[in-house]
Formats: structure tokens, sequence, C-alpha cells
């Protein structure tokens, strides 16, 4: 079973730096290990069209690199499939958008952990790539990797928020990521990011993750947009989205274009 480089550096206390990728081209996979300058990669998969040949491709992509892993965000259905084929593939982390109540919270722990009395969960053995087709499966191996799965999940409804403390104390929780722009149209205030009810609600989230123990992780545009996160004691990033830097490339330098071409 491969190493979770994620797990590890969460378990060490140190910072970790992912980026997002939405396309399905196991090449862009390799241009972020290429970089040398990211710990993970998250494919954006409630975003991106894909089928489940596209988990295995993306986990060989990863395995070039001994030090990268993957993380998946898995939309709100259907959770436990997404979740178990993406980690077939290679996939060994997992973000789970949508999630409203405490049982949304343990249903997504149960589609990772290992079905054992000591685990609780409901993730069996099989015969896909991460266990070498059938040859690690059910091992001690198996049943750790399953264990050093980072769960990380959404707050980002208007529910999940009036149930911070219970959704984060279910047992399995890694990571909480804040989700501005749902939370924002949940509690009538689409797109209102600056305001303070959204701008609080996060707040809330990243003290309360760090009291209990938890993972606050900031998405962020640039580095610079890191300072308030780092301020408040968060050390978790994931920075930059493909698709954002090609829509921004093609504003820019497509504007400059046309206005070189004025008058000719």
């Amino acid at each position: 079973m491969r190493r979770n480089v994620l797990r590890e550096l969460m378990n060490e206390g140190k910072p970790t730096l992912g980026t997002h990728v939405h396309s399905p081209w196991p090449s862009m996979i390799e241009m972020v290990g290429q970089s040398g300058m990211f710990d993970y990669v998250e494919y954006v998969s409630e975003y991106a069209p894909y089928d489940l040949h596209t988990f295995d491709n993306l986990g060989r992509a990863i395995d070039l690199f001994d030090d990268l892993t993957a993380m998946i965000k898995v939309e709100q259905e259907p959770r436990g499939h997404i979740a178990n084929r993406a980690m077939g593939g290679g996939i060994q982390n997992l973000l789970f958008a949508d999630v409203r109540t405490v049982e949304d919270v343990e249903e997504c722990v149960r589609s990772v952990r290992a079905e054992t009395p000591e685990a609780g969960g409901q993730h069996g053995v099989n015969m896909r790539r991460y266990v070498r087709f059938g040859q690690d499966a059910g091992s001690e191996e198996f049943m750790k990797a399953l264990d050093d799965a980072v769960i990380a999940i959404m707050i980002e409804k208007k529910s999940a928020v009036e149930n911070l403390n219970a959704l984060l104390s279910v047992k399995g929780v890694d990571m909480v990521q804040f989700g501005p722009a749902d939370y924002s149209m949940s509690i009538g205030k689409p797109r209102a990011y600056d305001d303070p009810d959204v701008m609080g609600a996060e707040k809330q989230i990243i003290e309360m993750a760090l009291k209990m123990g938890i993972h606050p992780r900031a998405e962020i545009n640039t580095a610079d947009d890191a300072k308030k996160y780092l301020d408040m004691g968060v050390k978790d990033f994931c920075l930059g989205t493909d698709v954002v830097v090609w829509m921004q490339w093609l504003r820019r330098n497509g504007d400059e274009m046309r206005k070189a071409l004025e008058g000719h």
C-alpha cells in the first residue's frame, strides 16, 4: 500500500499545501508533481467530467511521485460509491461536499473506514488497483491505509454551521473547509462573501476546529491571501484552481490583445 503524504504531514504537525485540478487529463497531475511544490492534488470531481477510468488514470499519475498524494472532492450523491471507487483508483484522501447533519458526516466516515469491529466502517475487501488488484486486499496494510485516509468535510450550509459542534464531534473527521458561496446562498445573501455573517461563520469554523484538534483548511488564489489565515492559526491550504487560472489568463491577455488590435 502506498504511503499517504498528507496524513504523515498532518500527524507531524507540519503545514500542508494542495492545489485544485478540474481537468481529468492525467498530465495535469504530472505537472503538479514535476513542480515539486505541492503535497497533494485535489481533483474537483464535483464540478468536472469523469468516469471510473479517470480515477485509475489519476492514481497512476500520482504514483509517479513519492512525495505527492491526491484528494477528491466528492459531491453529495452518490457519496459512498464515488468515495469507494476513487480510493480504489489510488486517490487516498476525501473532501465531502454538502454535509448538513451528523448523519451525513457519519455516512461519509463509514464509506472510507474499514468494515471491522474497531473501525466501524463499510469499506470492504476488493480487487482494485490500490490493493494491487487483490494482492493487498484485507491485509493489515490495507486496513491501516483506510485509517490513514484524510477525511475532510465542507461546512457550507446554514444548518451545518448551526450544528457545527456536533458535526465536528463525529469521530473520524480530520479536516474542515468553509464554503462561502454555498453558505451565503443558504442564508439568503448570495455572493455576499464580505458580509459580516459570512465572514463570521468562517471565523467560527476555524476557531472551533482548532479548539477541537481538527485541521481547518483555507482555499486561496494567491500566496498573499494566506496571511489572514496564518494569523488565525491555519496551516493547511489549497492554492489555485486550473480553470480559474485559465479564465483569468484569457480575460487579461484577450483584453490586452483586443486593445492592441484596435484601429488596425
